[in-house]
């Protein structure tokens, strides 16, 4: 089953939310390091979350491109085949 664009953003928003255990503003435009505070560690545990919720695998150099969360968001559509 292919995941939209939407749907995939709010597991995302949700997800980095419970990684976060705080309130914070997203946007795609929302720095995941910088912006969040995520350290690599986070970042991977993270993405490994995304990566089970939607069945996919995210290479390690198309992580290293992720740095907005609208970078995550459309390299997870990209791998479900989403457009």
């Amino acid at each position: 089953m292919q995941n939209s664009a939407e749907q995939i953003r709010s597991l995302v928003f949700d997800a980095l939310r419970a990684a976060l255990e705080r309130p914070v503003e997203l946007s795609d435009d929302t720095n995941i390091t910088e912006g969040l505070g995520l350290d690599s560690v986070a970042v991977m545990d993270f993405v490994m979350e995304i990566e089970d919720a939607l069945d996919i695998s995210i290479p390690l150099d198309r992580i290293a491109e992720v740095k907005t969360v609208g970078d995550l968001v459309a390299a997870a559509q990209d791998l479900k085949g989403g457009h």
